[in-house]
């Protein structure tokens, strides 16, 4: 009995231990019921939208498609930068049933290189067979005909096209369009930076200079994208969305197309080869800019040598860049914006109207030129003047028009390093000049502080009297020489020089305008007045009287020899003696007509002399722009190879030359 009773106990104790267990298991369940429940509805209604963009990343993908770059004009309507069709050769690895045996008739066929074979098999071990590998990059007409006869015997191959950048003019406006060239990785860097880089993963070029690089945003446009459907491969299997990209805008300059190839035809001469005795034509160093003094839109802008621009488009080979790199002519460099020269005695009307607005001359001071100066109660040496025994008695026109060193001299004592620094930056000397491309230097305009900033040396007083006449430490650019010129002409108004004309929209052309820079004050009329007669004498009875006779116009200019080494005090300078590297640069500047400027040209030739020998380029091009132009056998010639052609319009035009 004892023992039924204890059995009995056991299986009780037995069956509450089960109940127990049973109603904590259950309770279990429900508990891990709910978690369940709350973890679906946490993964199908909380984050639905994210596991199904996730989703979608992986069944849709957005392929960009590029925009077509904006079109480049001259202010004629010329254009000056296009787009091309450019066709290559691609195969799809998947679709060929024998690879080996279609390359081999391919290179039968459309003289496909071993170069191209071992670039496609190199490109194809990285890509998925699906998808196409270029074979040819640039297929000319002939292999593109061969192609499409024959087309339906290679399945798996097709031709693809896409636009190019190509410059119908080559080098004649290379230092003014600049080019396009393949995206690398510092754009790429930069582009990121700007939280721009969508807008170009679908581009292959982007502008690397001049004007394709300073209006790259007018220009690229906006980029569309096809929404498609992909299997688990990463085939398309449809499309689901197309957004068209936005054509980048066209754009007008203010260049005009004949003027500058005539002014590249000047930077050219036709001399004897001594080898072979026949005659060839040689580029001559130098820079020419063009400008309409009214507001400073640049009519032509030349840097010589230059080069092809359409050699980088598609990518230049290492050994033609490395060619064009170690030229000693230096073809890369712009010279308009980027040389730097002494200006010379170009800037002689500046420093009078500086002079006479400080008081330190007036219009009737008077001093005798002996053909030298010196630093007054000192013994330093003597600073001579280009004619020996002197100019006699000079006031600040004959300072001008026989460019007189002397009188200039003692204006640079008079002075002083400091107010000459102060007046020069307000003619933009040492500074920017604001021109729409980014390839600039703003020269030197030399102060004390420079100075002392990069020599570790004070100023000494000797060093002001060669700035006097545009030497010593002043360096600048023809551009800048361009400006500081209209800046006489203009009595004082600085204008920005600039190449953007009008921006097109579909058939609306919309002008654009650019904010003048602050007028030289205080400076009165009757200054600027002797200035630019001063100038005007340059070209009547001057040192550049011989190069202008026989004018239907009125001109004003100012002649310059820029030294390119320091003669001692008794060294003779003697052009046929000197190397030619260490002959002077020649430059001229000037503007016509007198009283109504409607062309301004700037120039200077390096090596090229006196400046006397930069004044015929400057007087042809101004007779180009002034008088009628099949007065010129070069525009005669141009006329009758296009009767397109437009001639400069001389109520638009201003000419300013640098060599």
């Amino acid at each position: 009995m004892k023992k039924e009773r204890s059995q009995f106990r056991d299986h009780g104790a037995e069956a509450s231990l089960f109940n127990r267990r049973a109603v904590v298991s259950f309770i279990g369940i429900i508990i891990l019921s709910f978690v369940l429940i709350g973890n679906l509805y946490h993964l199908e209604v909380q984050d639905y939208k994210e596991y199904q963009a996730r989703s979608n990343n992986n069944r849709i993908k957005v392929i960009p498609i590029a925009p077509n770059r904006g079109r480049i004009y001259d202010r004629n309507g010329v254009i000056l930068a296009e787009n091309v069709p450019v066709y290559s050769l691609e195969i799809i690895p998947e679709k060929v049933a024998n690879l080996p045996e279609t390359l081999t008739n391919l290179k039968t066929l459309l003289g496909v290189t071993d170069d191209e074979i071992a670039a496609f098999m190199k490109e194809k071990k990285h890509t998925r067979r699906f998808k196409p590998v270029t074979l040819i990059d640039q297929m000319n007409e002939k292999q593109v005909a061969e192609f499409s006869v024959n087309e339906f015997h290679y399945p798996g191959v097709d031709i693809d096209a896409h636009l190019e950048r190509y410059y119908p003019y080559g080098s004649a406006l290379t230092h003014t369009l600049g080019y396009v060239a393949k995206i690398n990785d510092r754009d790429i860097k930069s582009l990121k930076e700007q939280g721009i880089y969508n807008n170009y993963k679908a581009t292959r070029t982007i502008g690397k200079l001049g004007i394709e690089r300073y209006y790259e945003d007018l220009l690229h446009g906006q980029s569309g994208y096809e929404k498609v459907e992909v299997n688990s491969r990463g085939r398309v299997i449809r499309t689901l969305e197309y957004v068209p990209p936005v054509s980048g805008k066209d754009i007008k300059l203010t260049i005009d197309l004949n003027l500058q190839l005539y002014a590249n035809k000047l930077l050219t001469e036709d001399v004897k080869d001594p080898k072979t005795g026949k005659m060839v034509t040689k580029t001559r160093r130098g820079a020419i800019v063009v400008l309409d003094p009214r507001d400073d839109a640049i009519l032509a802008m030349v840097s010589s040598p230059s080069y092809d621009p359409n050699l980088f488009v598609h990518g230049i080979s290492s050994k033609e860049y490395s060619q064009l790199l170690n030229s000693p002519a230096h073809p890369l460099v712009n010279r308009t914006t980027l040389g730097v020269y002494p200006p010379g005695s170009t800037v002689k009307p500046q420093i009078a109207v500086a002079a006479l607005a400080t008081g330190v001359i007036t219009p009737n001071t008077v001093r005798n030129n002996p053909g030298w100066w010196r630093i007054p109660n000192s013994n330093s040496r003597k600073f001579r003047d280009d004619v020996r025994w002197g100019h006699g008695n000079v006031d600040v026109y004959k300072a001008i028009e026989q460019s007189v060193d002397t009188f200039f001299y003692q204006v640079a004592y008079d002075m002083g390093i400091d107010r000459i620094s102060k007046w020069m930056n307000k003619f933009g000397y040492g500074e920017l000049t604001g021109i729409d491309i980014r390839e600039e230097t703003a020269g030197n305009m030399p102060t004390r502080e420079w100075k002392r900033a990069h020599t570790k040396q004070p100023w000494y007083q000797g060093d002001t009297i060669p700035i006097g006449i545009g030497q010593g430490y002043w360096t600048a650019t023809p551009m800048q020489i361009a400006k500081a010129t209209s800046v006489v002409a203009n009595s004082g108004v600085v204008h920005r020089p600039h190449l953007l004309y009008a921006i097109i929209d579909g058939d609306k052309e919309d002008i654009v305008k650019f904010k003048d820079f602050p007028k030289v004050e205080p400076v009165p009329e009757k200054y600027w007045k002797i200035a630019q007669e001063g100038m005007h004498l340059v070209t009547t009875k001057g040192t550049a009287r011989k190069e202008f006779q026989n004018l239907g116009y009125e001109a004003a200019g100012k002649t310059g020899t820029s030294q390119v080494y320091t003669m001692s005090d008794t060294e003779n300078y003697d052009a046929n003696e000197v190397a030619e590297h260490l002959r002077d640069h020649a430059l001229f500047t000037g503007f016509a007509p007198v009283n109504h400027p409607q062309v301004l040209v700037s120039t200077i030739l390096e090596h090229g002399g006196w400046g006397r020998n930069a004044a015929p380029i400057a007087r042809k091009i101004m007779d180009y722009v002034l008088v009628k132009p099949t007065l010129h056998p070069e525009a005669q010639k141009q006329e009758g190879d296009d009767k397109s052609a437009t001639p400069v319009d001389v109520s638009k035009t201003t000419a300013v030359k640098t060599s």
